[in-house]
């Protein structure tokens, strides 16, 4: 298999190279046939070719099985008309990756704001008030004076019906079988009736799920107070992001934030933070993130290609990155533990030789 290598921006080199370091001995434990390739996206090719993505990059993506996509700085990037164009939101709109599905969980051994959470947000990801995504050419905000900014959402039938058929098939593989549709349709009336009434209809295709719809301010706080009562949650783009950080902290940091943007024919991982370039270059930064994405990656193509090894490797390496964080003498600092961010990932590297599981 193919995979594409862009390590980004800020700490992206250094947590991409940790999570090589492991992709390096799940090969070599599986026998897992992949071969790496890499593309410089962001600041770097900003410098040498002007433009932050280029048609070039989109290309071999699209021609690889799979992306492992590094943050980016974007709020670092000149205007689009010089360059500056949002690396993510680019592959997910010429990728077609309308779904981004964002695990969280609470870990043995490791601090959280929670007792009791294990769930699965899934986020549409080409929609809603995504103005730099949503739509086909041209930004979906504008200024018509000074002093006024309009700024348009979309939500389509089409693609309402697509993000909860992937979400009606996460949540029918779990064990509580339960989906939550959040909304906030008393105050968008027609705009987030169709997102709900569209998911509810092929909800009804799968008579084995509970489902519910709630409120997404209702949500927020049961997140905090009960997170126990959700299984997996279907959402907006906009929602989606915000109730997927807020879960990955309340897990225990937002460091934890694994991501899989996906669609029919592609998949990126992609860390659920930014480029922290403020601690960039000091082997400070948490590569979990970005590990746990490349994992989901791995499942992924395991699951669609029909690859028993690809969806082992998958399993080892989260039982690895989760086996390293529940101990302070080997989880990250920013975690309260001891190692760097070429450490940890040495350290996982040996959790994957050493698993028996």
């Amino acid at each position: 298999m193919d995979i594409l290598i862009v390590q980004g921006d800020g700490i992206g080199p250094e947590i991409t190279g940790a999570t090589l370091t492991v992709v390096a001995a799940l090969q070599e434990k599986y026998g897992l046939d992949l071969r790496l390739e890499h593309a410089d996206c962001g600041l770097a090719s900003l410098r040498r070719h002007g433009i932050t993505v280029r048609d070039e990059d989109i290309e071999r993506a699209r021609r690889a099985d799979g992306v492992v996509l590094g943050p980016m700085s974007a709020r670092e990037y000149p205007a689009v008309e010089k360059g500056g164009v949002n690396v993510p939101a680019t592959f997910r709109t010429r990728l077609d990756l309308y779904a981004n599905i964002r695990p969280s969980y609470v870990r043995p051994g490791l601090k959280s704001f929670v007792s009791d959470m294990d769930l699965v947000i899934v986020r549409e990801n080409l929609e809603d008030f995504y103005v730099d995504r949503n739509m086909y050419r041209g930004p979906g905000e504008f200024m018509p004076t000074p002093e006024l900014v309009i700024a348009m959402g979309k939500i389509t039938a089409t693609g309402s019906r697509r993000i909860a058929r992937v979400a009606c098939e996460i949540a029918r593989r779990r064990p509580r079988k339960k989906l939550t549709i959040v909304h906030k349709n008393p105050v968008l009336k027609m705009y987030h009736t169709l997102f709900l009434d569209e998911a509810k209809k092929v909800a009804g295709e799968f008579p084995e799920l509970q489902v519910e719809d709630l409120m997404v301010d209702a949500v927020t706080a049961l997140l905090i107070r009960t997170p126990g009562r959700f299984d997996v949650i279907l959402t907006t783009n906009m929602f989606g992001d915000i109730l997927s950080d807020e879960a990955a902290e309340l897990s225990g940091s937002l460091g934890l934030a694994a991501s899989l943007n996906r669609g029919d024919r592609g998949a990126v991982a992609n860390a659920g933070h930014g480029s922290a370039p403020d601690i960039a270059g000091q082997d400070a930064a948490n590569p979990a993130s970005l590990m746990l994405s490349t994992a989901m990656l791995f499942e992924h193509l395991g699951e669609t290609r029909k690859e028993p090894r690809m969806a082992s490797a998958a399993a080892a390496f989260i039982r690895a990155v989760d086996r390293m964080l529940g101990s302070a003498a080997t989880r990250t600092r920013d975690l309260g533990g001891k190692l760097g961010t070429k450490a940890f990932g040495e350290a996982v590297a040996r959790a994957v030789r050493d698993d028996r599981a």
